[in-house]
């Protein structure tokens, strides 16, 4: 356990203003204003840094801004910590500064390239001391001069522990993260992933699932479940609901089973506080009373777990000028101050806005998995690909089998790889296996022996750990075959539960490629009115001029075309109802019909008044802001198709995004303080996985409808709705 060193007491050296990096490399000079820049030509290349304009122009000039970075000492990155658009040091960059100052000033007049070459010269003990002494900064300009061996090595010597139940990270060790999410957070569903994987060996890490709806009461009836899976079945590991760490901490003030606390951790400030409603003195808090409780027990030396990847500043357009590896660096400094359990990085999550290509997303993950155990955390490893970018399940396998060869602590479970909530692909607990057998690994210690009692593993002859007999059956936790088959009703993309190995039998993965591959042609699939009923749409126009543009640059999806937002007038409607393809035209055509209507009668039926819906080709949801700010509604419910998922019929899935506008100074106010975002202007209630397989057009329309009319009511939406909502029930 830790204890907080207070920010105030945290020394950051006095930002300096930007200074000019020269070199002359054959007959050519080269010329870098700003470390900043500096270290965005010093990366690979990838789509996000492109976006960001911080990537190099060529690999002669990437090269240049690498010899330039080799020879700077440690303590010139030091000396000039990366500030925000204001020149400020904010939060994250001030808690990357809590490093060991007398290590450090061992180290400082290292250069880039001499600490590069000392890691990869010295063994483990010595590394992870220099490791005490890194920023973030400094951990990402390493990586950015490591080739892929050096990246795989010096990760490979750098095994990092943590212990709950289980001890995730011991040496000669593969774990696994269970994450049976549903569309609906079906609870018999749910139960059949938790057996599946259990039966697969999966789960020793930590059993999370992230919630399709994020209210308390919602994740207090999942992590009561899980609790009673866990003890029903005896496995020895930990539960945890992923949702906001504000509703795990009133889950855990009502008593329930918060054994791991979670949080979506970012590089910046302005993308921690104004997209994932966080701050460090948040963070601080949850750990504090996590300390305090000790849900697990005394025996438990770590409790907090942070989701992280590459991408999420620049996608949101809050990376203050810094590139992507080297903002994911200052999420690993941020979570070195809370000791974690676990932290699973989630490159390849976002899209094609962040990594385009197999190989960006394998590059991201490397330096990932090496700079958080540089930098001292149990590094789990989640190679993950969504269907609207360029990666494949071929370039994620590739990525698997070198962060197992460089010694990663732990993958996902997602069943088959496909996850039924969140629409992306991951590792399987298949994979998981795959690896363990191809590199002579075993789960932790406490659950082998726990899965060998049930015959799901067993010792060889020469005591090696095999497959046992019960191995992938998840029949060995039910009553009855009836059981069995129950709990199979409502599981969506559940191809199959035979097996060849440590895979999945042909048939199964004939399958998931076919659904796979009808899934991703949903995306190209253009927006047609006809096809929405008999409404009348108004028709605008975003800033992406064609598909293309509308997926590898978000933002400019998120944007009204200039000349049309000069003709919107304001309307002051109560509601402004919009209409978008997002990234999946075809949710939009299987939808809206069923929806609207209702949506519309809910509406009509509260006397809350509405626009002329509107439609709007290759939209993103931060459009609906620039569509309330010019029509002045207080309401903005934008309905738009989301990233396809695992089958043809998931990529039907669409979600309700209702953004509720900030007008009143007073409601402001409290929102400012509610989410600690000093310059909020919109609060955001999400309705996802709607669908005929998740939440059905017509119910759905009716939930939204009166998710409106109480947003409009409490003038809050969000996490402050929720508590608003959840102080009124307790009254």
């Amino acid at each position: 356990m830790i204890a907080l060193k207070p920010l105030s007491e945290i020394h950051v050296p006095t930002p300096m203003p930007d200074e000019a990096y020269e070199i002359g490399l054959f007959d050519r000079s080269f010329r870098f204003v700003g470390l900043k820049a500096l270290l965005g030509a010093a990366d690979f290349d990838k789509a996000g840094d492109r976006l960001a304009a911080l990537a190099a122009q060529n690999d002669v000039e990437r090269e240049a801004a690498r010899k330039i970075l080799s020879n700077l000492k440690l303590r010139h990155l030091y000396d000039r910590p990366l500030t925000d658009g204001q020149g400020r040091v904010d939060q994250v960059m001030r808690v990357n500064y809590d490093i060991d100052l007398d290590v450090f000033a061992e180290f400082a007049d290292l250069t880039v390239g001499e600490a590069k070459d000392f890691i990869l010269r010295n063994k483990a003990p010595a590394i992870k001391r220099l490791g005490t002494a890194l920023t973030g900064v400094m951990a990402a300009a390493i990586a950015k001069l490591m080739d892929v061996h050096e990246l795989v090595y010096s990760a490979k010597k750098l095994k990092r522990s943590a212990t709950a139940r289980t001890t995730v990270g011991l040496p000669g060790t593969l774990s696994s993260r269970l994450q049976p999410n549903h569309p609906t957070d079906d609870l018999s569903a749910v139960t059949l992933l938790v057996y599946t994987g259990l039966s697969l060996g999966a789960g020793d890490a930590l059993i999370g699932l992230n919630p399709a709806i994020d209210t308390v009461d919602n994740a207090a009836a999942i992590l009561n479940h899980l609790d009673k899976l866990r003890r029903q079945t005896g496995a020895p590991t930990q539960i945890c609901v992923l949702a906001h760490i504000k509703t795990q901490l009133a889950c855990l003030e009502r008593g329930d089973p918060v054994e791991i606390m979670f949080q979506s951790l970012a590089g910046t400030d302005r993308t921690l506080i104004e997209e994932f409603d966080c701050t460090v003195d948040l963070l601080d808090r949850a750990y504090r009373v996590m300390l305090e409780r000790r849900p697990i027990g005394d025996d438990a030396k770590q409790f907090m777990y942070f989701e992280t990847g590459q991408g999420s500043e620049v996608s949101y357009g809050k990376h203050n000028g810094a590139d992507m590896t080297t903002t994911e660096a200052l999420c690993y400094g941020l979570a070195r101050r809370y000791d974690p359990f676990m932290v699973n990085n989630v490159t390849g999550f976002i899209g094609p806005e962040t990594h385009r290509t197999n190989v960006e997303m394998i590059l991201s993950n490397l330096q990932d998995h090496f700079i958080g155990k540089l930098l001292g955390i149990p590094m789990g490893m989640a190679p993950c690909y969504t269907l609207h970018s360029e990666v494949t399940m071929e370039g994620q396998q590739i990525a698997a089998q070198l962060l197992s060869a460089a010694g990663a602590n732990y993958f996902m479970d997602v069943y088959l790889g496909v996850d039924r909530m969140l629409a992306y692909f991951d590792t399987s607990s298949h994979d998981d296996q795959t690896m363990r057998e191809t590199y002579g690994l075993e789960p932790a210690p406490e659950f082998a022996a726990w899965a060998m009692e049930l015959g799901i593993f067993q010792r060889d002859a020469e005591g090696a750990l095999e497959r046992g007999p019960n191995w992938g059956n998840p029949r060995i936790f039910c009553d009855s075959d009836m059981e069995l088959q129950r709990l199979r009703e409502n599981l969506p993309a559940a191809y199959g539960w035979e097996n060849a190995g440590p895979r999945p039998a042909n048939a199964v993965s004939r399958d998931i490629k076919a659904n796979i591959a009808a899934a991703r042609e949903a995306i190209y699939t253009d927006i047609s009115a006809e096809k929405l009923g008999s409404f009348d749409f108004r028709r605008i126009s975003t800033k992406a001029g064609s598909k293309a543009d509308h997926l590898n640059n978000p933002d400019l999806g998120a944007r009204l075309d200039g000349q049309l937002r000069a003709r919107l007038q304001p309307e002051e409607f109560d509601v402004q109802i919009v209409i978008s393809d997002g990234l999946s035209a075809e949710a939009i055509h299987h939808n809206i019909a069923e929806l609207l209507p209702v949506l519309m009668d809910g509406l009509a039926q509260q006397q809350i008044t509405v626009g002329t819906p509107i439609l709007a080709p290759y939209g993103r949801v931060k459009l609906a802001e620039e569509i309330g700010n010019s029509l002045k509604s207080k309401l903005v419910i934008i309905l738009i198709g989301e990233r396809p998922g695992g089958d043809a019929m998931a990529a039907r899935s669409m979600s309700a995004y209702l953004a509720y506008r900030l007008e009143d100074d007073e409601v402001r106010n409290v929102a400012r303080a509610s989410s600690g975002h000093g310059d909020i202007r919109y609060e955001y209630t999400v309705i996802s996985n709607i669908y005929r397989q998740g939440l059905p057009p017509v119910e759905a329309g009716g939930l939204i409808a009166e998710r409106a009319g109480q947003i409009l009511h409490h003038r809050a939406a969000g996490n402050r709705l929720e508590r608003v909502l959840g102080e009124a029930v307790g009254t």
